[in-house]
């Protein structure tokens, strides 16, 4: 496997106060503003979703405490034991940005402000049912595998213009946009290639959407690669080790 973009950039410290966690994000959110600005972007239509899987609570707490308020989680159930633990905070919102089995939809549909990965029906109807029971709507964009990537979840881009058109039956659910994975890799043109597939795929499904449905937003580049990510109009970049500093690992007992 090859290395991402920006393997070879400064790693982020590893926060462990509210100042480092400032510090962190005051240079994340720098480079957000240089890479839009150089696009002739406005950097306010790019939102900064921190990607704080594996980060327990008293972290999160100085993270929550150094200006964040919208935190994007892999695990369902990671999800969920979270917002219960931080459920004194308010304001406090989750994204899941990870795979969803439909028996785990009512941790989502309890716990979640938003869901990325949305990829069939079954996830939706399971969605739809859970958040009827909890009387709650739901933001989702559609994950697209835009690199083709047996790997990797997400519907191919031939396929998301027909499951669109099956959405409107689930009207708990908000479809916001789209989501992608890139390549993890340092060729900087295949890894934009992704990106720019799933804004084309977005600019079609603008004009070809059932009617009530604004499809806009891209969720798309995280710590390796969301500044080129931002030139092909990202509107949303997930962003893990850049703020919260490389993940520890599990401990390995010999």
């Amino acid at each position: 496997m090859t290395l991402p973009l920006n393997a070879s950039s400064p790693a982020a410290t590893h926060a462990n106060s509210t100042e480092d966690f400032a510090r962190n994000l005051a240079s994340i959110k720098t480079r957000i503003d240089v890479a839009a600005r150089k696009a002739g972007r406005d950097p306010a239509s790019i939102r900064l979703l921190p990607v704080s899987k594996t980060v327990p609570e008293d972290r999160l707490r100085l993270a929550i405490a150094a200006g964040m308020d919208f935190l994007g989680e892999n695990k369902v159930q990671e999800v969920a034991r979270k917002a219960e633990l931080l459920a004194d905070i308010p304001g406090l919102k989750f994204s899941v940005i990870g795979s969803l089995q439909t028996n785990k939809a009512k941790y989502v549909a309890k716990f979640a402000d938003e869901f990325q990965a949305l990829e069939n029906v079954r996830q939706a109807a399971a969605l739809q049912n859970r958040l009827e029971i909890e009387d709650r709507q739901l933001d989702v964009f559609v994950q697209v595998n835009t690199s083709d990537e047996d790997s990797k979840s997400g519907l191919a881009p031939a396929d998301v213009q027909a499951f669109v058109e099956e959405l409107p039956q689930f009207d708990r659910l908000h479809i916001k946009g789209l989501m992608t994975l890139a390549l993890f890799s340092d060729d900087k043109d295949a890894v934009r290639a992704c990106f720019v597939r799933l804004r084309e795929l977005r600019d079609m499904l603008r004009d070809s959407a059932p009617a009530g449905m604004h499809i806009e937003e891209l969720s798309m580049g995280m710590s390796g690669d969301f500044e080129l990510a931002i030139e092909e109009g990202s509107t949303v970049v997930r962003v893990g080790q850049g703020i919260f500093g490389a993940r520890e690992l599990p401990t390995v007992n010999n």
